[in-house]
């Protein structure tokens, strides 16, 4: 046994965590720790990985087939999707779907039904399995395709629905690790947003705003474009990560912030135009520095992420922006994308629209001020990322979520209320 968190660390918590190797010790281990919750890498963002006990799947991460014609592979639950680069990107095979992590784990991403840069084109990670097992606390073993009711639980289900084992996926075949990337920079959010439906075909997307920037220059940013290279380049580089200090004190200020951001903002216009870097520059920048929330100090920091329909979200968009800006409290990162249609998973989050994703410092009267975010994300039908939030009230939840009554009844009709629960679940009445 050791000790567990969630990744941001808030809500400062650390619970026991067991780790298992093959199957049979799972079984055992749930037997012994009820209620519990299965823990992958501990990279969410939220108290959806956090219970009374956490059941630690990193140790079970062994790939178990791969077809290298068709680009088929299962592994179990606890492989990372660095271990799947790092075996298949030499043969020319890399994840349909990737979040901007690298470390995330197999089971992880289909608990939380993770999205990347191309879900406007690819949708979320569960498009890409065609398989899993899942093992109920009763110690039944089921194997779930797409249309079987707990599949589409499991998915998005975070960790709610049982333990998944194993998974057989989908991967894209490429014919290079590196990126051709277009950068843009955007005077504001009616720029920002037409760049994205301009550039609607192209695969990868993302962009950064300034969370400071007020007026005519709100919603300005640097926009991502990318698409896999064909220069035949399948060498898998990470280059190596810095560790980040663990600080008693947050670096992270109004003053930094705003230093930072006319940095970076500075920086892409002389960058502006095509170049070609590293899938693990494009989608994984951030695992460059090992432990980065160290630099919120002990007390970490929180993300508020949502999203918002296309119909409202240019209106809803600025509202946010502006909204943050008046408060005075500046988040550090500011990560919008745009969503394609949603899918079958009951607790899925995204929907055809635009997302926003938020890091704030716990400073004083951050929690007043996502409360007032909160009735904008309901005033523009939006709702909030469960992987992500750590304080989303069960009203909240209700309101935005229209597949959770449904959830509780396969929750019921499986037995699995008292054995699997998270701090998440639990707050939600879940």
């Amino acid at each position: 046994m050791y000790r567990v968190r969630n990744w941001t660390g808030f809500p400062e918590r650390k619970v026991p965590g067991f780790p298992f190797r093959t199957g049979r010790e799972l079984k055992n281990l749930l037997r012994k720790h009820r209620p519990c919750i299965p823990h992958g890498s501990g990279r969410s963002y939220s108290d959806c990985c956090l219970g009374n006990s956490a059941i630690v799947s990193g140790p079970f991460s062994h790939i178990l087939s791969f077809d290298p014609l068709k680009g088929i592979l299962r592994c179990e639950s606890g492989t990372t999707l660095r271990k799947i680069i790092e075996f298949a990107l030499p043969g020319g095979w890399f994840p349909e779907i990737t979040p901007g992590t690298a470390h995330v784990t197999v089971g992880g991403a289909i608990a939380g039904d993770v999205h990347g840069k191309n879900h406007h084109l690819a949708g979320c990670f569960s498009n890409s399995v065609l398989e899993m097992e899942l093992l109920l606390p009763s110690g039944e073993i089921l194997t779930l395709k797409p249309g079987h009711e707990l599949f589409h639980a499991t998915c998005g289900g975070l960790g709610l629905t049982g333990f998944i084992l194993n998974a057989t996926i989908r991967l894209k075949r490429v014919r290079s690790g590196n990126i051709r990337q277009l950068l843009f920079v955007t005077r504001n959010l009616a720029e920002t947003l037409e760049i994205f439906e301009k550039y609607g075909d192209v695969s990868f997307s993302a962009g950064w705003l300034d969370g400071t920037a007020r007026g005519r220059a709100r919603g300005r940013g640097v926009i991502l474009l990318g698409e896999f290279a064909d220069d035949g380049d399948l060498s898998v580089r990470w280059g190596r990560a810095v560790r980040s200090p663990s600080l008693p004190f947050s670096v992270v200020t109004g003053s930094t912030v705003r230093l930072f951001n006319a940095f970076y903002f500075l920086k892409a216009l002389t960058k502006q135009g095509e170049s070609v870097v590293s899938f693990r520059e494009f989608f994984y920048p951030l695992d460059s520095l090992d432990d980065w929330y160290g630099l919120y100090g002990r007390k970490g920091f929180l993300q508020y992420q949502f999203v918002l329909p296309l119909k409202t979200g240019a209106v809803g968009l600025d509202e946010v922006l502006y909204t943050v800006s008046r408060s005075g409290i500046h988040p550090s990162l500011v990560v919008i994308k745009r969503f394609g249609p949603e899918n079958r998973n009951l607790l899925s989050f995204p929907m055809e629209g635009y997302t926003l994703a938020m890091d704030f410092p716990l400073v004083r009267g951050v929690f007043h001020l996502l409360k007032t975010l909160d009735r904008l994300v309901l005033k523009y039908g939006g709702r909030l990322y469960l992987c992500k939030d750590a304080r989303v009230s069960r009203e909240m939840f209700e309101r935005t979520y229209p597949g959770a009554d449904e959830f509780r009844k396969i929750r019921k009709k499986y037995d699995l209320k008292d054995s699997l629960r998270s701090f998440l679940s639990e707050r939600i009445k879940i």
